[in-house]
């Protein structure tokens, strides 16, 4: 083997050690900026965890605790990473297969999450109780707007906590599936309890349509029916939720750090 040769394989072994043992910030420069802020970093490039983890979402920075991950070297050469990742956070958990197609562009599949719902209290102007769990295959994001999706998201031992105390609710799911260039379609339905919900919701874009309807099998809790008079029409036995809008970009900011 020539000189010219055996410098040109040693070079080639180093850059492959360097690859192999690349530390694990650098999936810092693969993320989309703003997007995730990652902090506490531990492992290699490959196969690495963070201790703490944020995600932009259109409400605004949700918090995912500590976060493992995977990624695929031969991703990269198609210049669209692919990273499994699974994060905890007290009984908020993640499970995902992602795709960073560039920006704000994402595929995500095999989606298994576990969100409490007192989260949501982040974002709305309501106090919820109970557990959702979300399954999705595939979920697709163009521009952070949902293009392509199917799954379950479903809402457990629900509950309100009204200023009086806790409104026990029930158990109820949404049956998710949107087509390629369709808005996305959910059926409501109610799993258990005596408070009964049927309906459907739908995303198109930004915009959103709700049309649910609210009964009770022996009547709703006053407390109950005195909060759904302010945003939903009485009907013959419980009040039906019909609203449609259009959701905002959230402004840029950084992260509460």
């Amino acid at each position: 083997m020539s000189r010219t040769a055996r410098v040109g394989a040693l070079g080639l072994l180093l850059l492959a050690c360097l690859l192999v043992t690349a530390p694990a910030r650098i999936i810092g420069w693969i993320l989309p900026p703003g997007q995730v802020v990652m902090q506490g970093f531990s492992g290699t490039l490959w196969q690495g965890k963070a201790s703490r983890v944020l995600v932009l979402t259109p409400a605004g920075y949700v918090h995912l605790g500590a976060l493992d991950w995977r990624l695929d070297p031969w991703s990269l050469l198609l210049l669209a990473p692919r990273i499994k990742l699974e994060s905890t956070w007290g009984n908020q958990a993640l499970a995902t297969s992602l795709v960073l197609r560039g920006g704000a562009d994402l595929d995500l599949y095999d989606l298994d999450a576990a969100i409490p719902a007192d989260l949501l209290q982040q974002f709305m102007p309501v106090s919820l109780a109970g557990l959702f769990s979300l399954q999705l295959n595939p979920l697709k994001l163009r521009e952070g707007l949902p293009v392509e999706a199917a799954g379950r998201l479903v809402w457990q031992q629900a509950s309100w906590n009204s200023p009086t105390g806790p409104v026990p609710l029930g158990s109820y799911a949404i049956d998710l599936s949107q087509a390629p260039g369709a808005a996305m379609v959910g059926d409501v339905i109610t799993l258990a309890g005596e408070v009964l919900a049927r309906g459907s919701v739908q995303l198109d874009g930004r915009a959103y349509g709700v049309d649910i309807t609210v009964e009770g099998e022996g009547g709703l809790d006053p407390r109950l029916q005195q909060a759904l008079a302010l945003l939903a029409q009485p009907v013959e036995a419980g009040f039906r939720i019909k609203l449609d809008g259009e959701f905002q970009p959230a402004p840029g900011r950084g992260a509460d750090l």
